[in-house]
């Protein structure tokens, strides 16, 4: 229970770090949900932990009767703040639906 609390990431902000400063690619795809661990490659894990990142923004998805939602929250911070709720266009909600 304390390691779940406290060493797995909660917000988009631990999980950049955790990923930024992971010694290899196999301690990061540990974060990995299992059974998508080969979404991150060798080439992005090198990029993530190379490079400073500009932002870090975290985004949730809703999808109710035929039409998807996108809700910008707050990320780092102890309970979620929504920043913004835009309905996606008919051709984004297609390329989230195919993940």
């Amino acid at each position: 229970m304390y390691y779940v609390y406290f060493f797995t990431p909660k917000n988009s902000m631990e999980l950049y770090q955790q990923l930024h400063f992971s010694e290899d690619i196999k301690k990061a795809k540990e974060l990995i949900l299992e059974g998508y661990e080969d979404n991150l490659t060798e080439e992005d894990f090198k990029f993530i932990t190379n490079n400073p990142v500009d932002q870090i923004s975290q985004f949730t998805l809703f999808e109710y009767n035929e039409k998807s939602y996108v809700i910008m929250t707050s990320p780092g911070t102890e309970r979620l703040k929504i920043l913004t709720v835009k309905e996606l266009p008919e051709d984004l909600r297609e390329f989230f639906m195919d993940l």
